[in-house]
């Protein structure tokens, strides 16, 4: 078996690279290296998830069944961009970094100059106009955002200058080159929407983007944007165009929104038999960790299949601890709930099991706080919802982690003579059901109940929100 990893540990992304051999007998003899490989980071990684799951939920009984506010904790923190915060040597190297960005500037040798563009670039560095993202490099135009914009570079090369101004200038040069400062204006490639896309926001006010590579399992698709070198190209110039987007929602300046949130979802991706996909994949984190240091917070994987974890196994000893608490694994079952840690349920899609639906004209992101109930093996709970004005309509979401319980919906009217009314009947959800929306408009002052029973062995987290229509905005 040939496999080739590839490492650049200073930076935030890595790749690795497994090459599969075409020989029937080495191919058999590879998938069963793979499966006992991948049945012992099963064996860890289910562990971690039981024993995560265990300490989530907890074997004590609730004292009592009333919900609880969904909590939006700290996921992650990053390191602070206040000068004023940095340790002595990392504020030398940034100020040694300033100085020499600004003779590099009054020098003009900032940039390489060819025939066609030497007095572009003379004009541009004589004026210290010289931007990055948006950001005034040059120390002396005093902008708030030049620290920040350095200390990724510095960041990405361990706080060692020559090596982070050497990236700087590579990264302004090929901006220059590719004309990168246009693309947003450019309309590549706009079949691949679907491939990867910005939505939302994380706990911390990251902005998310998904990257779907199920996409690329259709082999048209697959053929339209690897089949010929151009394609390819067409390819890269796409997802750089969508970091550049993702980075104009970005507040870079001390104490803003630095980074990104990716969200990897590796369900139905292709294998890594698929050369021209592997390649271009591997080209576009190329560009992106050489050219966009430190944008991204944290990086996300989902419904990771198990060929995935037998690569990450191959290469999670040649990482840094610094890249490696940014990455983030997550089996098929275990999805929503670890998109939870991270992002609100209401900024998750609904086919990630969150409330997001696009378009969505019933709820927005700041309407109807998400509340959480536990429920536990064996036991049933239900949320009471008033609805006291006549003609009023409730409108509700729910979803239940994992399902697998009985689940039903009633409105129960204030009179004790008036009939129940079933709203949604008693039935039994399987494991793969996605989140609930529902409406009831009431003739009578009363209540519409949920009721949850879990007849599955493991405590249940149920999520859900509601809003009140009166009759009156009708």
């Amino acid at each position: 078996m040939t496999v080739e990893v590839e490492v650049k540990s200073e930076e935030t992304t890595q790749v690795a690279e497994v090459v599969v051999p075409q020989d029937d007998q080495q191919q058999q003899q590879q998938e069963a290296s793979d499966k006992k490989l991948s049945a012992a980071v099963g064996e860890e990684r289910e562990a971690e998830a039981d024993a995560e799951a265990q300490k989530e939920n907890g074997d004590v009984p609730c004292e009592s069944p009333s919900p609880n506010i969904v909590e939006k904790s700290s996921s992650f923190k990053e390191e602070s961009n206040h000068p004023a915060d940095l340790k002595g040597s990392e504020r030398k190297a940034l100020n040694e970094l300033k100085s020499k960005l600004e003779e590099a500037i009054a020098a003009e040798t900032l940039f390489k100059k060819g025939e066609e563009e030497a007095a572009e670039a003379v004009a541009e560095e004589e004026k210290g106009e010289v931007s990055l993202w948006g950001v005034p490099l040059s120390p002396s135009k005093g902008s708030e955002g030049t620290d920040v914009v350095l200390l990724k570079f510095l960041r990405a090369r361990d706080f060692k200058v020559a090596d982070a101004f050497e990236m700087l200038k590579k990264t302004l040069q090929w901006r220059r080159d590719s004309k990168i400062d246009a693309i947003l204006g450019e309309d590549v490639a706009p079949e691949l929407a679907p491939a990867a896309y910005l939505d939302g926001t994380d706990r911390e006010g990251h902005p998310v983007c998904y990257n779907i590579y199920g996409v690329f399992g259709d082999e048209e698709m697959y053929q339209k944007t690897f089949g010929s070198e151009e394609k390819k190209e067409r390819f890269l110039r796409w997802r750089v165009q969508l970091m550049e987007k993702g980075i104009e929602k970005l507040d870079l300046r001390p104490g803003g929104v630095l980074s990104l949130l990716q969200i990897n979802d590796l369900k139905n991706a292709p294998g890594p038999t698929k050369k021209d996909l592997r390649a271009a994949t591997k080209e576009a984190v190329n560009l992106l960790q050489d050219n966009y240091p430190e944008l991204v917070a944290r990086n996300i994987f989902i419904n990771v299949p198990f060929w995935y974890y037998a690569i990450h196994s191959l290469l999670s000893p040649f990482l840094t601890q610094r890249t490696k608490s940014k990455f983030v694994f997550a089996r098929p079952a275990r999805a929503t709930d670890t998109l939870l840690k991270y992002i609100p349920a209401e900024e998750i899609p609904v086919r990630y099991g969150g409330f997001k639906r696009e378009n969505d004209l019933e709820f927005s992101s700041k309407d109807g706080a998400v509340s959480e109930l536990s429920v536990k093996p064996g036991s049933t709970e239900t949320i009471e919802i008033p609805i006291y004005e006549v003609g009023s309509t409730l409108i509700w979401d729910l979803t239940v982690l994992g399902w697998e319980v009985n689940y039903k919906e009633e409105f129960v009217p204030a009179d004790e003579g008036s009939y129940t009314i079933i709203v949604q009947k008693g039935k039994r959800m399987s494991g793969n059901e996605g989140p609930l929306r529902n409406t009831f408009q009431n003739n009578e002052p009363g209540k519409v109940v949920l009721t949850v029973e879990n007849v599955s062995s493991k405590k249940k987290r149920v999520l859900y929100r509601h809003q009140t229509k009166k009759c009156s905005s009708f």
